[in-house]
């Protein structure tokens, strides 16, 4: 009667099995796994009935999972990163005719705030009357896998303050970049970033540097405590990938990694979308009411998405 000598797979081959392991040697591990299982079934020196070896079985099922597992993560990867940098174009406009502006409750500093006469606005709804182009309208890449320039600008943002009213509505900014808050009125302000540790007093005529610390999920009211009508909107990224629609309704994000989608944020003040996200019906864009987008850019390209109208009822009428 033959026999046989029972011997386990070396450790080098255990190893060797992760690294020619891919999805065409899936067929051969499987059937490597099925000799070991046989060549085990030796006992007492005669051949007998076929016995698993449970840890021969363990050790080759083991190498089959992390070596598939990990070709499936390299090419996920590679799905997901892309190659080159890309630009996102558009524009906001207003479908329908917006209402007269209310004027502000000014009731302090009125020498300084109505200056002349002049009444203060409420501008939360700022519409171009030739272009009906929106303004403010605030859009920025969820998440990146990339980033062109990871170094915030070197140039402060000046966010100023005058006639007791902030001059930027709504400003964006990259985390760690340096915000100059001034005051160009000759009266102090109070200026108070919610949600950030910066609430400060800015004497008139002079300013401080703020830098923010972390990201905002949407953007965050800025007020004065000393003037209550007083209010504007800010919103912090750390990839820079923001934007803010001018008064046309026109934006432009550069640099954008192509070669992958990228899900985009929409916000205005007045929509009337949870926590004013802005959702618009652009099935070709996959807009959801939550505000979000999806839009790929290959390397080099410029891609505009168009006209994008807002109806009124989008933002309460």
């Amino acid at each position: 009667m033959p026999t046989c000598s029972r011997s386990e797979p070396s450790a080098p081959a255990i190893a060797g099995i992760g690294v020619w392991c891919s999805r065409g040697a899936i067929a051969r591990l499987g059937f490597a796994l099925i000799m070991v299982s046989l060549g085990s079934g030796c006992v007492d020196g005669r051949v007998g009935q076929p016995a698993a070896d449970a840890d021969s079985a363990a050790r080759v099922r083991a190498a089959l999972v992390a070596s598939t597992g990990a070709a499936a993560e390299t090419g996920a990867e590679a799905a997901a990163t892309g190659t080159g940098w890309g630009t996102l174009k558009g524009r906001f406009v207003f479908a329908g005719t917006p209402a007269e502006a209310k004027a502000l409750a000014v009731d302090k500093d009125t020498e300084v705030c109505s200056k002349d006469g002049v009444k203060l606005l409420d501008r939360s709804l700022l519409v171009d009357p030739s272009s009906k182009g929106l303004a403010n309208v605030v859009l920025f890449v969820r998440k990146s896998s990339r980033v062109k320039d990871s170094t915030p600008p070197e140039k402060p943002l000046v966010f100023d303050q005058k006639q007791c009213e902030f001059i930027t509505p709504v400003f964006a900014a990259r985390v760690g970049q340096s915000i100059d808050v001034h005051n160009s009125d000759p009266v102090g302000h109070n200026t108070n970033i919610a949600g950030t540790s910066f609430n400060q007093l800015i004497p008139a005529g002079d300013g401080t540097l703020f830098k923010p610390e972390a990201e905002t999920g949407m953007p965050t009211m800025v007020t004065c405590n000393i003037h209550p009508w007083m209010k504007a909107y800010a919103v912090f990224r750390k990839d820079g990938y923001v934007g803010v629609s001018a008064a046309d309704g026109s934006f432009t994000i550069p640099d954008l990694p192509a070669g992958e989608t990228l899900e985009f944020q929409v916000w205005h003040e007045r929509s009337t979308g949870p926590n004013g996200a802005l959702g618009l019906a652009k099935p070709d864009l996959k807009w959801t009411p939550k505000g979000r987008f999806q839009v790929k850019i290959e390397a080099d390209e410029v891609k505009d998405i168009g006209t994008l109208e807002v109806p009124a009822a989008a933002l309460g009428g």
